[in-house]
């Protein structure tokens, strides 16, 4: 039940509302690709200085990531923000795509709600400050503005350089089209590029005397293929060929970009070692030359029971965002562009988690079951890596319609809408009371920190290589 004490903290948040959403609207007008955001950190970074957080811009080797804080001492409590777009998505608010630009390629999009989910995590972390500047509690909020989470690259360099060492619990969200603890472990994950080098030559005048990169690629894109019979049924690989090149030039540069996925970093490792010697075969066969460009890795998320009982119950305090008339018409209508979607959404909200959500377009209740509980999900995200070395946990808020696709145009258009904001202001509030719970109760931290250790098989080695930098230039 929430106290009196702690209604004047809710009451911070519902003041900023209109701020709130107008950093949002700004940050999804942005719609930086990721280590580009430097609009949205800029906005975002002295936004929190002027509600007194001292910030850092700039964390590790990434000039986007941010570091603010307020107060001092332990426990100390995190919250992690994204502000990232992605390609080619663009940016309407419509319910129908009636837009093209046969003469532009597309622009970026917030087609992942990211634009809510740091301004979001802003929110909470103002939640936080409010009770600490108040004496009720003691303890330190931080909050994190993680870059490039799209292309799994921000925490996992933030984490690597020490940006999460002293702190005691991180807690993030993310949109999603239902309500709920979220307890997927998702993938560990390499994206590597491999580029093949060889000799240029007439394809038809005098090709003996040409070395192909493109038939490396496509050997070694075979082997690979060959390889899929004899690794885990749950690694996948996923690949995309890059070469520019005419049919009539026998091409001297040809790349191909790998993901790797498993459900435990070790299987990656290997699997990205024979992957290795499959570019070496290649380079033999065709007696070209090649370089590996190691972009990042990531690890699953660790779950902590703890940390889930922690936001579960202050979630269903909470309660589902708060959305208007106008919101539910719209995802109505929207909802015409996804019906064979919205119909298995639907059923896997009745069959998975007990809420029937025949006559629904938006999600307005919170599941008591948590939502994919221990599964390996298929996809990947870099909070995995913040993971194994702070306690964390998130949670999904509804921020977009039952079926909505993700990153696609319609999420775009969520994200800019006000569901997107009404899901914002929901995750601030739960992330806020989850962070003033474990201020209140510090022997909260003390038991998650032990379900970690728990839950921890062995110590951390971060994917990327000591002297891996980002990728600044994009």
């Amino acid at each position: 039940m929430i106290s009196s004490k702690e209604e004047k903290y809710f009451a911070a948040v519902d003041a900023r509302e209109k701020d709130l959403t107008e950093l949002s609207k700004k940050i999804w007008g942005y719609a930086e690709l990721g280590l580009q955001e430097k609009k949205s950190a800029k906005a975002i970074a002295e936004y929190l200085e002027k509600e007194g957080f001292k910030v850092q811009l700039g964390v590790g080797s990434i000039p986007t990531a941010i570091c603010a804080e307020y107060g001092s001492g332990h426990p100390v409590i995190a919250y992690l923000g994204e502000y990232d777009a992605l390609p080619q998505l663009d940016q309407k608010v419509a319910a129908h795509k009636e837009w093209e630009h046969p003469e532009t390629p597309e622009l970026p999009g917030h087609g992942c709600g990211h634009n809510n989910l740091g301004v979001g995590a802003v929110g909470a972390a103002i939640f936080l400050k409010e009770a600490i500047a108040s004496g009720a509690v003691k303890g330190t909020v931080r909050f994190y503005g993680c870059p490039a989470e799209e292309t799994l690259v921000g925490k996992v360099f933030m984490v690597r350089d020490g940006a999460f060492k002293d702190v005691d619990c991180a807690m993030t969200w993310h949109s999603h089209a239902y309500n709920g603890a979220w307890g997927a472990c998702y993938t560990c994950m390499n994206s590597v590029k491999f580029h093949f080098h060889g000799k240029a030559a007439h394809a038809a005048g005098h090709p003996f005397d040409g070395r192909s990169a493109l038939d490396a690629v496509e050997l070694m894109n075979v082997a690979a293929n060959y390889m899929r019979e004899h690794v885990k049924p749950d690694v996948r690989l996923h690949y995309s060929t890059i070469c520019n090149c005419a049919p009539n030039v026998v091409p001297d540069k040809c790349s191909v970009w790998y993901y790797i996925r498993a459900p435990k970093r070790k299987d990656v490792d290997e699997v990205y070692s024979w992957l290795c010697d499959c570019a070496k075969g290649a380079a033999l066969m065709t007696q070209t030359t090649f370089d590996i460009e190691f972009l990042t890795g990531c690890s699953e998320v660790l779950p902590n029971d703890v940390l889930e009982q922690v936001m579960l119950s202050a979630y269903k305090e909470v309660g589902a965002p708060k959305f208007s008339p106008e919101d539910y018409a719209f995802a109505e209508e929207i909802a015409k562009t996804y019906p064979e979607v919205l119909a298995r959404d639907r059923r896997v909200m009745k069959e998975e988690y007990g809420e029937n959500g025949d006559d629904k377009f938006l999600c307005d209740i919170v599941f008591d079951k948590v939502i994919e509980n221990r599964l390996v999900a298929p996809g990947s995200t870099d909070v995995g890596d913040v993971s194994h070395v702070v306690l964390t946990y998130q949670i999904y808020v509804a921020g977009q319609g039952i079926g909505c696709p993700g990153h696609s145009w319609q999420m775009t258009a969520y994200s800019g809408s006000h569901v997107g904001f009404a899901s914002m202001l929901c995750a601030a509030k739960v992330l806020g009371l989850s962070g003033l719970r474990l201020l209140e109760n510090p022997e909260l931290v003390k038991e998650a920190w032990d379900n970690f250790h728990k839950n921890q098989p062995e110590p951390y080695v971060s994917p990327l290589p000591a002297d891996l930098k980002p990728n600044l230039e994009g």
